[in-house]
Protein backbone atom coordinates (compact mmCIF):
# COMPACT_ATOMS: atom_id res chain seq x y z
CA UNK A 1 0.00 0.00 0.00
CA UNK A 2 1.19 3.21 -0.75
CA UNK A 3 1.54 6.42 1.86
CA UNK A 4 -0.78 8.26 0.07
CA UNK A 5 -4.04 8.33 -0.30
CA UNK A 6 -3.75 8.92 -4.17
CA UNK A 7 -1.23 8.22 -6.91
CA UNK A 8 -1.19 10.11 -10.36
CA UNK A 9 -1.41 7.58 -13.54
CA UNK A 10 -2.07 10.01 -16.28
CA UNK A 11 -1.91 13.30 -16.23
CA UNK A 12 -2.85 13.81 -20.01
CA UNK A 13 -5.60 11.27 -20.29
CA UNK A 14 -8.15 13.20 -22.15
CA UNK A 15 -11.09 12.64 -19.62
CA UNK A 16 -8.66 14.71 -16.93
CA UNK A 17 -5.76 13.96 -14.16
CA UNK A 18 -6.09 9.71 -13.83
CA UNK A 19 -6.03 8.76 -10.47
CA UNK A 20 -5.82 5.48 -8.48
CA UNK A 21 -6.82 5.71 -5.01
CA UNK A 22 -5.66 3.53 -2.36
CA UNK A 23 -7.28 1.63 0.53
CA UNK A 24 -6.47 4.58 2.77
CA UNK A 25 -9.43 6.41 1.08
CA UNK A 26 -11.79 4.22 2.61
CA UNK A 27 -15.09 5.35 4.42
CA UNK A 28 -16.07 4.08 7.97
CA UNK A 29 -19.84 4.09 6.32
CA UNK A 30 -18.63 1.44 3.61
CA UNK A 31 -15.39 -0.88 2.14
CA UNK A 32 -16.34 0.17 -1.76
CA UNK A 33 -16.73 3.90 -0.95
CA UNK A 34 -13.94 6.83 -0.27
CA UNK A 35 -14.43 8.93 2.93
CA UNK A 36 -15.65 12.55 2.08
CA UNK A 37 -11.71 14.44 3.23
CA UNK A 38 -9.29 12.34 0.90
CA UNK A 39 -12.24 13.79 -2.33
CA UNK A 40 -12.35 17.10 -1.18
CA UNK A 41 -8.10 17.52 -0.62
CA UNK A 42 -8.19 16.05 -4.55
CA UNK A 43 -10.88 18.68 -5.80
CA UNK A 44 -8.99 21.37 -3.97
CA UNK A 45 -5.34 20.13 -5.44
CA UNK A 46 -7.21 20.70 -8.87
CA UNK A 47 -8.70 23.93 -8.26
CA UNK A 48 -5.02 25.27 -7.18
CA UNK A 49 -3.81 24.03 -10.40
CA UNK A 50 -6.26 25.52 -12.76
CA UNK A 51 -4.90 28.31 -14.22
CA UNK A 52 -2.69 29.42 -11.42
CA UNK A 53 -1.95 33.01 -10.06
CA UNK A 54 0.99 34.04 -8.05
CA UNK A 55 -1.00 37.11 -6.79
CA UNK A 56 -4.39 35.56 -5.95
CA UNK A 57 -5.31 32.40 -3.48
CA UNK A 58 -8.59 30.64 -2.76
CA UNK A 59 -10.97 32.02 -0.19
CA UNK A 60 -13.80 29.84 -0.21
CA UNK A 61 -14.11 26.34 -1.34
CA UNK A 62 -17.99 24.67 -1.62
CA UNK A 63 -17.69 20.71 -2.23
CA UNK A 64 -20.66 18.91 -3.46
CA UNK A 65 -20.76 14.27 -3.01
CA UNK A 66 -22.84 13.65 -5.79
CA UNK A 67 -23.36 10.22 -4.72
CA UNK A 68 -20.81 7.50 -3.07
CA UNK A 69 -17.46 7.99 -4.48
CA UNK A 70 -15.97 4.79 -5.68
CA UNK A 71 -12.50 3.19 -3.82
CA UNK A 72 -11.67 0.66 -7.14
CA UNK A 73 -11.15 1.86 -10.26
CA UNK A 74 -9.77 5.26 -12.17
CA UNK A 75 -10.94 8.36 -10.87
CA UNK A 76 -10.56 11.75 -13.11
CA UNK A 77 -10.04 15.25 -12.00
CA UNK A 78 -10.63 18.09 -14.62
CA UNK A 79 -10.88 21.86 -13.64
CA UNK A 80 -12.03 25.24 -15.33
CA UNK A 81 -12.18 28.79 -14.74
CA UNK A 82 -16.07 29.54 -14.90
CA UNK A 83 -15.92 33.48 -13.87
CA UNK A 84 -12.32 35.05 -15.15
CA UNK A 85 -11.60 38.12 -13.19
CA UNK A 86 -8.21 40.17 -12.10
CA UNK A 87 -9.37 40.54 -8.55
CA UNK A 88 -12.19 38.07 -8.32
CA UNK A 89 -12.22 34.59 -9.98
CA UNK A 90 -14.86 31.87 -9.96
CA UNK A 91 -12.61 28.33 -10.48
CA UNK A 92 -14.56 24.57 -10.71
CA UNK A 93 -13.47 20.99 -10.76
CA UNK A 94 -15.09 17.71 -11.26
CA UNK A 95 -13.73 14.39 -9.89
CA UNK A 96 -15.14 11.66 -11.96
CA UNK A 97 -15.36 7.92 -11.79
CA UNK A 98 -16.67 5.56 -14.60
CA UNK A 99 -20.60 4.66 -14.52
CA UNK A 100 -22.21 1.62 -15.54
CA UNK A 101 -21.23 1.37 -19.23
CA UNK A 102 -18.07 2.59 -17.96
CA UNK A 103 -18.18 5.65 -19.14
CA UNK A 104 -16.72 8.78 -16.86
CA UNK A 105 -19.27 10.39 -14.76
CA UNK A 106 -19.21 13.47 -12.27
CA UNK A 107 -18.78 11.65 -8.52
CA UNK A 108 -18.07 14.57 -6.78
CA UNK A 109 -17.42 18.82 -7.73
CA UNK A 110 -15.83 21.57 -6.02
CA UNK A 111 -16.58 25.54 -7.00
CA UNK A 112 -13.93 28.01 -5.32
CA UNK A 113 -13.45 32.38 -5.42
CA UNK A 114 -10.06 32.98 -5.83
CA UNK A 115 -9.12 36.55 -4.90
CA UNK A 116 -6.56 38.65 -5.73
CA UNK A 117 -4.30 39.46 -2.64
CA UNK A 118 -3.86 42.59 -1.16
CA UNK A 119 -2.24 43.89 1.74
CA UNK A 120 -4.54 43.96 5.19
CA UNK A 121 -1.95 43.42 7.55
CA UNK A 122 -3.08 45.93 9.27
CA UNK A 123 -6.95 44.82 9.74
CA UNK A 124 -6.02 41.28 11.13
CA UNK A 125 -8.28 40.58 13.62
CA UNK A 126 -10.65 37.70 14.64
CA UNK A 127 -12.71 37.08 17.80
CA UNK A 128 -13.24 33.40 17.97
CA UNK A 129 -11.64 31.82 21.15
CA UNK A 130 -8.64 30.20 21.07
CA UNK A 131 -8.51 26.39 21.49
CA UNK A 132 -6.71 24.52 23.88
CA UNK A 133 -2.90 24.26 22.54
CA UNK A 134 -2.03 20.33 21.02
CA UNK A 135 -0.15 19.74 23.97
CA UNK A 136 -2.23 19.83 26.12
CA UNK A 137 -4.51 16.90 24.46
CA UNK A 138 -4.46 13.16 24.59
CA UNK A 139 -4.04 10.90 21.67
CA UNK A 140 -7.85 9.45 20.19
CA UNK A 141 -8.32 5.92 21.08
CA UNK A 142 -7.71 3.21 18.64
CA UNK A 143 -10.89 1.54 17.42
CA UNK A 144 -10.08 -1.82 15.92
CA UNK A 145 -13.67 -3.13 15.03
CA UNK A 146 -13.89 -0.52 12.53
CA UNK A 147 -10.99 -2.02 9.91
CA UNK A 148 -8.67 -0.34 8.03
CA UNK A 149 -10.46 3.05 7.14
CA UNK A 150 -9.39 6.55 6.48
CA UNK A 151 -9.73 6.98 9.98
CA UNK A 152 -6.30 5.16 10.82
CA UNK A 153 -4.36 7.78 8.40
CA UNK A 154 -4.76 9.99 11.31
CA UNK A 155 -2.98 10.94 14.16
CA UNK A 156 -6.00 12.41 15.93
CA UNK A 157 -5.64 14.10 19.44
CA UNK A 158 -9.06 14.95 21.40
CA UNK A 159 -9.15 18.25 23.15
CA UNK A 160 -12.43 16.83 25.01
CA UNK A 161 -14.93 13.70 23.94
CA UNK A 162 -15.60 14.85 20.79
CA UNK A 163 -18.80 12.49 19.91
CA UNK A 164 -20.87 14.00 22.37
CA UNK A 165 -19.17 17.39 23.78
CA UNK A 166 -20.83 20.88 22.62
CA UNK A 167 -18.63 22.35 21.08
CA UNK A 168 -16.14 19.21 20.28
CA UNK A 169 -12.44 19.88 19.80
CA UNK A 170 -9.68 18.18 18.48
CA UNK A 171 -6.12 18.61 16.44
CA UNK A 172 -5.72 16.31 13.72
CA UNK A 173 -3.24 15.65 11.05
CA UNK A 174 -2.88 13.28 7.81
CA UNK A 175 -0.06 10.97 8.55
CA UNK A 176 0.33 9.98 4.81
CA UNK A 177 0.69 12.11 1.49
CA UNK A 178 -2.31 13.37 -0.53
CA UNK A 179 -1.20 12.11 -3.80
CA UNK A 180 2.40 10.01 -4.17
CA UNK A 181 5.13 11.55 -4.49
CA UNK A 182 3.74 15.39 -4.16
CA UNK A 183 4.17 17.98 -1.37
CA UNK A 184 0.48 19.04 -0.67
CA UNK A 185 0.19 22.57 -0.62
CA UNK A 186 -1.47 24.51 3.22
CA UNK A 187 -4.91 24.03 1.64
CA UNK A 188 -4.80 20.69 0.46
CA UNK A 189 -3.15 19.30 3.91
CA UNK A 190 -5.96 21.41 5.27
CA UNK A 191 -8.68 19.38 3.26
CA UNK A 192 -7.67 16.17 4.02
CA UNK A 193 -8.55 16.15 7.50
CA UNK A 194 -11.65 19.06 7.35
CA UNK A 195 -14.55 16.62 6.71
CA UNK A 196 -14.26 15.43 10.10
CA UNK A 197 -15.98 18.36 11.35
CA UNK A 198 -18.96 16.15 10.26
CA UNK A 199 -20.72 14.55 13.41
CA UNK A 200 -18.66 15.86 16.07
CA UNK A 201 -21.04 16.95 19.33
CA UNK A 202 -23.35 14.77 17.60
CA UNK A 203 -24.72 12.73 20.92
CA UNK A 204 -25.80 10.36 18.52
CA UNK A 205 -25.96 6.36 19.58
CA UNK A 206 -24.45 5.14 16.24
CA UNK A 207 -26.20 1.81 16.78
CA UNK A 208 -29.48 3.33 16.14
CA UNK A 209 -28.82 6.05 13.81
CA UNK A 210 -26.81 7.27 10.89
CA UNK A 211 -25.82 10.32 9.20
CA UNK A 212 -24.18 11.66 6.04
CA UNK A 213 -22.69 14.81 5.10
CA UNK A 214 -23.69 15.72 1.61
CA UNK A 215 -21.54 18.95 0.84
CA UNK A 216 -18.60 20.62 2.89
CA UNK A 217 -18.11 24.83 2.53
CA UNK A 218 -14.91 25.97 3.85
CA UNK A 219 -14.41 29.84 4.25
CA UNK A 220 -10.68 30.67 4.50
CA UNK A 221 -9.97 34.11 5.97
CA UNK A 222 -6.08 32.73 6.56
CA UNK A 223 -4.17 30.45 4.60
CA UNK A 224 -3.01 27.57 7.30
CA UNK A 225 0.42 26.56 8.38
CA UNK A 226 1.98 23.73 9.59
CA UNK A 227 0.46 20.10 9.70
CA UNK A 228 -1.35 20.23 12.54
CA UNK A 229 -5.44 21.52 12.51
CA UNK A 230 -7.43 22.17 14.87
CA UNK A 231 -11.46 21.56 14.50
CA UNK A 232 -14.15 22.88 16.30
CA UNK A 233 -17.37 21.83 15.81
CA UNK A 234 -21.07 21.58 16.46
CA UNK A 235 -24.31 19.44 15.01
CA UNK A 236 -27.90 20.30 15.12
CA UNK A 237 -30.92 18.42 14.48
CA UNK A 238 -34.04 19.34 13.33
CA UNK A 239 -36.97 16.91 13.79
CA UNK A 240 -37.39 15.85 9.83
CA UNK A 241 -33.92 13.85 9.15
CA UNK A 242 -32.07 16.96 8.42
CA UNK A 243 -28.74 18.33 10.51
CA UNK A 244 -25.90 20.72 10.17
CA UNK A 245 -22.15 21.03 11.46
CA UNK A 246 -20.79 24.20 12.18
CA UNK A 247 -17.56 25.28 13.60
CA UNK A 248 -14.08 26.81 13.21
CA UNK A 249 -10.78 25.27 11.89
CA UNK A 250 -7.93 26.21 13.62
CA UNK A 251 -3.61 26.00 12.67
CA UNK A 252 -1.18 26.23 16.34
CA UNK A 253 -1.54 30.35 15.22
CA UNK A 254 -4.96 30.91 15.91
CA UNK A 255 -8.03 30.54 13.90
CA UNK A 256 -8.00 30.43 9.99
CA UNK A 257 -11.32 29.24 8.83
CA UNK A 258 -15.27 28.57 9.25
CA UNK A 259 -16.66 25.05 8.20
CA UNK A 260 -20.38 24.13 7.55
CA UNK A 261 -21.78 20.73 6.23
CA UNK A 262 -25.48 19.47 6.14
CA UNK A 263 -26.43 16.14 6.62
CA UNK A 264 -28.65 13.25 5.96
CA UNK A 265 -30.21 11.73 9.27
CA UNK A 266 -31.57 8.17 9.17
CA UNK A 267 -33.12 5.66 11.72
CA UNK A 268 -31.31 2.32 11.45
CA UNK A 269 -34.07 -0.27 9.81
CA UNK A 270 -35.77 -2.03 12.68
CA UNK A 271 -34.68 0.84 15.12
Amino acid sequence: MTDAYYELVDDADPAGERFRASDHVISTWGAEMQNAAPVSALLVRSLERCAPRADARLSRVVVDLLGPVPVAGPLWLRAEVKRAGTKIELVAAKMLAPGPDGTPRPVAEARAWRFQEHDTSGLVFTPTTPLVPRTATYPRPVNPDLGQTYIDTLDWHWVNDVLNSVPAECWVRSKVDLVKGEAASPLQRLFCVADIANGMGSRMDLTTWTFLNTDLTVHIHRVPDGDWFGIRAETSYGADGVGTSVGTLFDESGPIAAIQQAQLVRRRPGR
